[in-house]
């Protein structure tokens, strides 16, 4: 591990967890109702590496990085053509044809 004095300037991401006592569902099943689980905070998430419950603000921060993160993919997986194979090639500009107009090879 690097050498670092005062506070980092960027949040680093830790490995989370399932909570292996209510299986990420953040409540267990008591006799009645459901309880919050007290293993995870009540979050369904703990760490990786020791499995033990993460704060609070450590939770939202992660939480907050792995919601970005995902809305990121999100937005890949939405600029991305549904279209692939010999049916693209009619819908795309290959410029190919007279005056740089579309030729299939029909």
């Amino acid at each position: 591990m690097k050498k670092c004095y005062g506070p980092t300037f960027r949040a680093a991401q830790l490995d989370l967890a399932k909570c292996p006592i209510c299986r990420g569902k953040a409540v267990v099943k008591g006799v009645f109702h459901e309880l919050a689980c007290i293993q995870c905070n009540a979050s369904g998430w703990v760490s990786a590496e020791a499995g033990e419950a993460l704060s609070l603000e450590v939770l939202v921060t992660q939480l907050s990085i792995r919601l970005q993160a995902a809305e990121h993919q999100v937005e890949l997986l939405k600029r991305e053509p549904l279209m692939s194979g010999p049916a693209a090639q009619y819908e795309r500009n290959n410029r190919r044809g007279a005056g740089g107009s579309n030729f299939t090879g029909d």
